[in-house]
């Protein structure tokens, strides 16, 4: 039996898929921007429901709303005929998901909606079908062919999953989620150390290796020994900063002077700093400092750049394994 090169097959089903997804991209109509308003001005939650391959695109649609901080979740065609219709609210949206727009499944959830005038979106691919119309917002995902027979469930469902995504998307940016925004809802895992900043990562109050710019390196060299950061951080009088003095800039005094003992800390240290925000993302303090050969920056709040209040070293952010 001659091998099978597997390799064409899923070159022709991503052929497919991809020229599923052109076809939704200029399929989109102003049907589109009137869901994603509705969804931004939902009082409640926003449901989705699917029957089959469609209900497993609804829950994944539904977990992306939700981590956006839009309240979502999803329910099983099947068991909404048999209780869990009690989960939709009239302040909720409710988003059903079919192909055909004529799943048996789904009459019962559409007579539901309109009899409880709930807000129903519909995302088919037939204006003559029973989803489109009896609900109030329709979305068309364009009939395409499918991989596998032309009937097993694939160009049709990356068209639905890239719609939700499209709506989810259009959603974070109409409401103007941020970086600081995103991370309440991703605390932990990947997501969560790529979205942590400075201040969650940096060393504070007595950890900051201060020293005043008119003490004797003398005195600086103990504290840098006691600190163990290989950096102090200079202030003036006024508790400014001032500069900063590493231990690559005294070993390199060191081969100039025969001792540092005499000189003050303002006669070593580098004027002027690198400063960062607070609530920058630590990977762009870890690149500013790639950047500058450096391993550690000052860290300000808002526009006080003077005042340091914390300090951030390359350590703290490889420590936590954000390249």
């Amino acid at each position: 039996m001659k091998k099978k090169n597997f390799r064409i097959i899923a070159k022709e089903v991503i052929d497919l898929e991809i020229k599923a997804l052109q076809t939704l991209k200029k399929s989109l109509d102003k049907n589109f921007d009137i869901a994603v308003d509705a969804i931004v001005n939902c009082q409640s939650k926003v449901i989705l429901c699917g029957v089959g391959k469609s209900g497993i695109i609804a829950n994944k649609i539904s977990a992306t709303l939700s981590s956006i901080g839009t309240p979502s979740f999803s329910l099983s065609a099947n068991n909404c005929s048999h209780g869990d219709m009690g989960s939709i609210t009239k302040k909720d949206i409710l988003i059903l998901l079919s192909y055909s727009g004529n799943s048996i499944e789904l009459k019962n959830i559409i007579n539901y909606a309109n009899r409880n005038r709930i807000l129903l979106i519909g995302i088919t691919s037939k204006k003559n079908s029973d989803l489109y119309k009896n609900c109030d917002i329709g979305l068309i995902t364009p009939e395409v062919k499918e991989a596998g027979l032309n009937m097993i469930p694939t160009s049709s469902t990356i068209n639905q999953l890239s719609l939700g995504d499209a709506l989810a998307i259009s959603t974070l940016k109409r409401k103007k989620i941020n970086n600081s925004d995103f991370k309440k809802f991703h605390p932990s895992g990947s997501i969560g150390e790529k979205l942590k900043t400075v201040e969650d990562l940096m060393l504070t109050r007595n950890k900051i290796p201060f020293i005043n710019e008119n003490k004797s390196m003398k005195e600086a060299l103990t504290i840098m020994t006691k600190k163990k950061l290989g950096t102090l951080i200079a202030i003036n009088k006024k508790n400014l900063t001032s500069g900063i003095i590493t231990d690559g800039q005294i070993r390199r005094f060191n081969s100039k002077y025969a001792s540092l003992n005499n000189l003050k800390v303002k006669d070593v240290m580098t004027k002027n700093p690198i400063k960062i925000e607070k609530k920058t993302l630590a990977a762009k303090a870890l690149s500013i400092m790639n950047e500058n050969k450096i391993t550690c920056l000052c860290v300000y709040s808002h526009k006080k750049k003077s005042k340091t209040i914390g300090i951030i070293h390359v350590h703290n952010i490889l420590d936590r394994k954000i390249y």
